[in-house]
Formats: structure tokens, sequence, C-alpha cells
């Protein structure tokens, strides 16, 4: 019976230490006077010893592995710095070779140097989400390693304050007597406040830390999240590697590696863009579509965002050099729109916010050298944009798209003598995107076409 019931006293006293423990000032206050006089130096010093030494073997276990994953992290940020150096050579390049004569040779290493831009580009990609994913590692161990510490905390706090609760009943007058003195009871009761304090302040200062990492893994994690961009870009830059590659083959297997045959294949494809631009003419001469000024932002007003990250002009718009020199394409009317140089994969950004409503691309129309893959923009303030030339898109017609988003990847598609953006800006109420059903030699061919209205400048607006 006596046993029974100190096994019920022993369970009622370890729920009571559960349930105060989470209000340690609470239960420190109620409990001290009492578990004061109940401890001896025997049980004080070699618990106190334990706990240290267990919380600093778990601290350094965890600092190991934590300064390992950070080297780790330091390693791999060199690698994309070297990386994007790498990246700078290719382009400096790519750049010179833009401003040289158009040739079979120099084209073909243009092709060179960007497709070992882009699998430069894509070893970044790989050292980022590498990288991203080791900080999220490092920050889990360190949460996990300092959450494994409040629980073992825990656990010898509560046993050691079942021991003392366990402990046999004894009056402060039967702790002195069988004391060797006053003062050896008073020193117990002294040591008993140095180890609860030392308890309290590290269980406190642990489980601020807790909170502090626990933000810092929450912020991670939204960037984990955010791992899928550039997994996604990292396909993408793939895809143009593969076309590029291609390009360089099917460009080779056309010309038989003649600057002869090179020659003849661009006045080819001038002669059927300039065929195809007339029939566009008749076209947009018959739209006779309104343009109310009105209802379209005010030049100068700078409504519209770069398409690009590296701006340089190569063509602007209107009345040319370039087009002057081919008004058999241009027939008259200057250049729609403004030309940016962009090497192949480079991206590509809306202008902003909008409804994409048309995408294309020309190059699947046997003999149709026009604008290659593209996409329209449609605004809300009067204007849409054209993005012309692309080696890839990435969003889809009906999708709505925010200011600065990444849509595609500039190319060399169309009629292009090189790499570049070609960027159009509409008033809305003037363009619409023609399928052309009843073309002789561009039938199924697919582009905006507008009222010479329409046709504003770009640079009117940026």
């Amino acid at each position: 019976m006596q046993r029974a019931q100190n096994n019920t006293c022993h369970s009622s006293g370890r729920m009571k230490i559960l349930q105060d423990f989470h209000c340690p000032q609470k239960f420190l206050a109620r409990n001290f006077l009492r578990m004061s006089f109940r401890v001896t130096r025997v049980i004080l010093l070699p618990l106190a010893l334990c706990f240290v030494f267990f919380l600093t073997h778990i601290a350094i276990a965890h600092a190991q592995t934590a300064d390992d994953l950070q080297q780790k992290i330091v390693e791999r940020n060199k690698d994309i710095s070297k990386l994007e150096q790498e990246i700078k050579s290719y382009q400096k390049e790519i750049d010179t070779l833009g401003s040289q004569a158009v040739s079979l040779a120099a084209t073909i290493k243009s092709l060179d140097l960007t497709r070992k831009k882009l699998e430069v580009n894509i070893s970044i990609t790989e050292d980022k989400i590498t990288t991203k994913n080791l900080e999220i590692q490092k920050l889990g161990t360190q949460i996990k390693g300092k959450e494994n510490n409040i629980k073992d905390d825990q656990r010898i706090i509560i046993q050691t304050f079942a021991t003392l609760y366990t402990a046999d009943d004894q009056s402060l007058p039967e702790i002195i007597l069988s004391s060797h003195s006053v003062a050896d009871a008073w020193d117990s009761l002294d040591q008993l406040g140095i180890l609860q304090k030392s308890i309290y302040g590290k269980i406190t200062s642990l489980q601020q830390i807790k909170v502090g990492l626990e933000t810092t893994k929450n912020a991670t994690e939204k960037a984990k999240a955010e791992l899928i961009v550039p997994n996604k870009q990292l396909t993408e830059q793939r895809t143009i590697v593969l076309s590029t590659a291609a390009e360089k083959n099917s460009l080779l297997k056309q010309t038989d590696a003649s600057e002869a045959s090179y020659k003849k294949l661009l006045a080819d494809k001038k002669a059927q863009e300039a065929a195809f631009q007339q029939e566009i003419n008749v076209y947009e001469s018959q739209l006779h579509l309104l343009v109310n000024p009105a209802l379209i932002p005010h030049a100068g007003s700078g409504v519209l965002s770069w398409p690009l990250d590296a701006v340089f002009v190569t063509q602007y718009f209107g009345n040319t050099p370039f087009s002057t020199a081919n008004p058999q394409i241009y027939n008259g009317k200057g250049h729609t729109g403004v030309d940016f140089r962009a090497s192949i994969g480079t991206p590509i950004k809306a202008a902003l916010s909008g409804v994409v409503v048309g995408i294309s691309n020309t190059d699947l129309v046997r003999g149709c050298y026009s604008y290659g893959r593209w996409i329209m923009i449609k605004h809300a303030n009067g204007l849409s944009t054209l993005y012309a030339h692309l080696s890839l898109e990435t969003v889809s017609v009906g999708q709505v798209v925010r200011t600065g988003q990444n849509i595609g990847y500039s190319g060399n598609t169309g009629y292009s003598t090189g790499p570049h953006l070609h960027f159009g800006v509409y008033a809305t109420q003037g363009v619409v995107i023609k399928k052309f059903d009843s073309s002789i030699n561009r039938k199924g061919a697919t582009i905006p076409i507008a009222d010479f209205s329409a046709y504003l400048n770009p640079l009117s607006f940026l």
C-alpha cells in the first residue's frame, strides 16, 4: 500500500513538473525554497557537470556540420564568380563579331561562342541551385540542433526536479539538524540557486535562438520555392543550346561551307522577305483603322520599361539608313520598331503588365522570312508591344504577365542578319493579328499587321 502511494505521488509530481515547465518563472518561484532544503552537494555538483558537458558536446557537433556546409557554399560562390568572368569574355567576342561584315565564317564562329556562353550559363544556374540548397540544408541543420538541445535540456531539468520531488520529506529543522552545520545547509541552498539560474537562462537563450532560426528558415523555405524559376530557366537554356547547334548544322548543310553559297542564301532570304512585306503592305493599306491619340499615353511619358537588362540600340525607328537602303522591304515607311543588340539566349522582359494576345513562328512556313518567333502583349493603357526574332518564348496566349517578367529569349529567327531583338510599339486600336490563309507562298503565316498610324516610336514611351 505504501509503495502504491509513493508511485502515485511520483507520477503526480512529474505531471506537475511537465505542466509548470512551460512557465519556468512560476515553477521556480513556487518550488525554490522547498527543493533547496532537500538537495545536497552530492546531487547538485555531478548533475551540473554532466549538464554543461552535454550542452557543449552537442553545440560543437552541430557547429562542425554548419561550418562544413558554409565552406561548400563559399566554394560554390567562387565557382560562380569564375564562370561569370568567362561569360563576359565570350560576350565580348560575340559583340566584336557582330560589328564585322556578315560572313559564313563569322556567323559559324558566333554560333559556337553563343553555344559555349549558354553552356556556361547553364553551369552558373546549376551552381546557384546547389548553393541555395546548401544554404537551406545549413539552416535546417542549425535549427534541428537547437531543437534537440532544448529537448535534451528539458529532459535533464525534468529528471532533476523529479528527483527533488521524490526526495524524502523533511522539515527545515530536520534538514538543518541532519547537516554538519547550518552553513552546510545554506551552502547547498546557494548551489541550487546557481544551478536553477543557469538552467533557466540556458533554456531562455535557446528558445530565443530557435525563434530566430525559425524565422530565417521560413525565409529560406520561400527561397526554396523560388528555385522553381532557375530550374525552369535551366530547361529553357538547354533547349536554346540545342536549337543553336541545330541552326549551325543547318547553315553548314545549306551552304556546303561555302561563303558564296552563304551570300546567295542571304540574298534569297532578303528577296522573300521583300515579297512577303509587299503582301503585308497591301493588307495594311486596306485596314483604315482609326487611331485616337487621346486613348494612348503621351510621348515621353516613360510608361514602358526596357525589355533588356543591357540596352544597345542597333537600329532606330523610322527612316533609318538601313531602311532607306532597303526600300523593297520597308516600302518607304521606315523601320517599324527599334532593334536592340542581344545575343542568342538573352532573357527578354515584358515592357509592361498585360495579356499575351499572340505568339507564332513564321519560320514554320517555308520561305517566309519575317519576324521568326514573336510575342505580342496587349496593355491596359492603349498600347501593345511586339518582341520578335526570338529563339524561345516562355509564355502562352491568354497569359497575364507583369512588368519585367521573363517572356522569352532573343535569337536570330526570321529575316535577321544577326541575333537581335526587334521591339515594336503599337496603338492597340490600329493593330490586328492576321493569319495569311490565302497567301500563295506564305500560307499559314501569322503576324501582327497595323494601320500606318498605329506604328509608334518605342523610344517615345521607354
